[in-house]
Parts: structure tokens; sequence; C-alpha cells
């Protein structure tokens, strides 16, 4: 791992780091001026999330580097658990 991320972990506690993760799912919708994507990865049964002003390419089948906190959403008077992301990089 490299210096800023070690940094970023650091600071914020709550963060998760996982590296490699096969992506199964990869959905983006518009919401206002923003993109919304959600992944799902493999041997995961939570959603990852994160925004974008631009569409991102699609990354199914591809490795990704997450660094992402739990959090819950609340959909139809449901909680739900997701992993809101902060950073992501292909592997």
């Amino acid at each position: 791992m490299n210096k800023k991320l070690d940094k970023l972990l650091k600071t914020h506690q709550k963060l998760v780091h996982s590296e490699n993760q096969k992506v199964v799912s990869h959905v983006q919708r518009e919401k206002d001026d923003w993109f919304v994507n959600t992944l799902m990865v493999e041997s995961c049964d939570v959603p990852f999330k994160f925004q974008r002003k631009k569409k991102y390419k699609s990354l199914v089948d591809a490795r990704v580097n997450l660094t992402y906190y739990p959090e819950t959403e609340t959909v139809a008077s449901f909680d739900v658990e997701i992993m809101k992301v902060v950073r992501i990089k292909i592997a």
C-alpha cells in the first residue's frame, strides 16, 4: 500500500481496504448531476456504492482495489447495509 492510503486508513478508523476484488455486477444511474454507481463483488452480498460526475466504464469482470466504510441506507422504510466507496482503483 502507498503512504497516502496508509495515512487515510490511520486517520479514519472505520475505513476498510480490500484488494483484488472481482466485480460481478456494475450498474450506473443518473441522479441530479451525478452518476450513482453500484458494484457487487464476488463472495459479498452487500452492494458497494460511489458517485461520479461522469459516466464510468463498465467494471464487470474487472479486479479492483476498494477503500470503503459500512453505512446504512433507508429504502422503502427498510434499513439496508451498503458499503460507501471513497476510493476505487483497477487492480
